[in-house]
């Protein structure tokens, strides 16, 4: 099968560059998926998981929303946060989701804020115990 380039980039590095099959990916309205030759496009990611297909096997993120450009079978991806499915701690998320839950009401901004950790929370715990 014909590969394309996926790119994807955080603040702090390019955390994933690699030719796959195919790439799926978590637009803010539902999963795309993108195969070689796909026409260009640019979207807006939502929090979710991004898999990776290349001879047979997948490999799953998490990614913090973003955004997706494909050009000319490169898959470029911009988001906050790209974590490896693998590397996500069930218990660890769990904390931080009681904690963010035992605060006091959330108002103005903070409540956005908060709305969206939880989230993100909730779809990383998800990832971690499709992958456990």
């Amino acid at each position: 099968m014909a590969g394309i380039n996926c790119v994807v980039v955080t603040p702090e590095e390019t955390a994933i560059e690699q030719e796959v099959d195919s790439v799926v990916v978590p637009l803010f309205d539902g999963s795309k998926g993108i195969q070689h030759n796909h026409a260009p496009m640019i979207g807006r990611l939502g929090a979710g998981e991004l898999k990776l297909s290349a001879a047979g096997s997948v490999q799953r993120f998490f990614l913090e929303g973003g955004f997706i450009q494909v050009l000319d079978n490169t898959v470029t991806v911009l988001t906050g946060q790209a974590v490896e499915a693998e590397t996500l701690n069930i218990d660890e998320i769990q904390s931080q989701l009681d904690e963010l839950n035992s605060k006091g009401p959330a108002v103005g901004d903070e409540q956005e804020l908060r709305a969206q950790q939880v989230s993100s929370l909730r779809v990383q715990r998800r990832l971690a115990r499709q992958n456990s």
